[in-house]
């Protein structure tokens, strides 16, 4: 069976239905009224060969904060909930990724321990188009703290904030890709604790 989940969160900010697909094939569908936003979300999800569907509508007059966070968070309950008990999946991720001058490398543990570590040079130009970089590193927390994932993120060096952040997406998509992978070897979960 597709490891699938749908969330919905609805606050006085934002109204989002989100659909995770783990075992898709990289369909996406994303309305986020953020067309930098949507057009990361597109890249993780070709890259990790997730099918997902995003409607967001969010108090972006004030500023984009709300609604990328929630993004976030819903991604993190879909991530967590598709995931399930994790029994057969590879647990770990890594993925290094180049865009032009940019790279990015990203390592996941589906560990039941949120944490991230972002270390992300990202040159000090300003916004892109509207979007502020500094709300990329508000997503990934919410997406760690809501799937209870370890998150390691480096962008240690490129001139455009686009290619370094489109790296950072596009290794993500990889790396949880690798990570969700299922393996007929592993029995249970991969821990010798017995659970995660």
């Amino acid at each position: 069976m597709p490891r699938k989940a749908q969330m919905t969160r609805k606050t006085k900010e934002t109204d989002i239905t989100l659909i995770l697909n783990l075992d898709g094939k990289g369909v996406y569908d994303i309305k986020t009224s953020i067309p930098f936003l949507d057009h990361m979300l597109s890249l993780f999800a070709r890259h990790g060969l997730f099918d997902l569907t995003i409607k967001a509508r969010g108090d972006v007059d004030v500023d984009y904060h709300h609604t990328v966070e929630d993004v976030g968070i819903c991604l993190g309950d879909a991530l967590k909930k598709a995931v399930g008990g994790k029994a057969g999946i590879k647990r770990y991720g890594s993925a290094t990724v180049p865009m032009d001058e940019a790279i990015a490398s990203v390592t996941i543990d589906i560990s039941e321990r949120p944490y991230l570590v972002y270390k992300a040079a990202l040159p000090k130009k300003g916004r892109i188009k509207n979007f502020d970089p500094d709300l990329v590193e508000d997503f990934l927390h919410a997406l760690v703290s809501k799937s209870g994932i370890t998150l390691h993120v480096s962008a240690p060096y490129g001139r455009n904030i686009h290619h370094i952040i489109e790296a950072v997406f596009k290794a993500l998509g990889r790396a949880l890709r690798e990570a969700v992978t299922r393996d007929p070897r592993i029995k249970g979960v991969m821990s010798t604790k017995g659970r995660l």
